[in-house]
């Protein structure tokens, strides 16, 4: 589901819930940069994390 993930979709981590939703700036060979509301600009290895699309984080 990972290589899905395109700039600008809302992604939360299942692990981390205090980091909030995040927004993906990137996808590149299996590594998703995303800016977190509270943590900031994180570079996730899909290989090890699948994060969650959060539908209605763009209709706020």
């Amino acid at each position: 589901m990972n290589s899905l993930l395109q700039p600008g979709m809302f992604v939360r981590h299942p692990n981390r819930p205090d980091w909030g939703l995040g927004q993906v700036q990137s996808n590149i060979g299996g590594r998703v940069t995303v800016n977190f509301e509270h943590a900031g600009k994180i570079v996730i290895d899909s290989r090890h994390v699948e994060l969650r699309l959060d539908f209605d984080a763009g209709h706020a």
